[in-house]
């Protein structure tokens, strides 16, 4: 007689998310606090710490914040696809990302390809 394993199979939501090139982890599409967590319970060492201060700093400041992952980077905004500001981790650095930065006095350094990112 065979011999059941005591092992539950692993669910997709107990296995941590893969990380990409520089260590962002890769979080599915989604709406709300709960996929912005998931993604900061995944970044890897030091920047796990940066993604959840900006977290809560654009939270205490702007507390009807609408949160979203997408592109597997959390996007903070006033409603849906009106997104103010999102971040993405890379090997060495946490890229923040004001998408409305032109016009913000002082601009943000930097430049994109888009006219109003910065």
């Amino acid at each position: 007689m065979a011999e059941k394993s005591s092992k539950k199979p692993e669910t997709a939501q107990k296995r941590k998310p893969a990380l990409l090139s520089g260590g962002n982890p890769q979080i599915p599409k989604g709406y709300g606090d709960e996929p912005v967590q998931a993604y900061i319970g995944a970044v890897p060492g030091w920047k796990q710490a940066v993604c959840r201060r900006i977290d809560k700093i654009v939270t205490e400041l702007v507390p009807s914040v609408k949160k979203a992952v997408k592109w597997n980077s959390p996007f903070y905004g006033l409603g849906e696809d009106r997104y103010f500001l999102s971040y993405h981790c890379f090997e060495r650095y946490v890229k923040i990302t004001f998408l409305q930065g032109e016009s913000l006095d002082p601009k943000p350094p930097g430049t994109s390809k888009h006219p109003q990112v910065r």
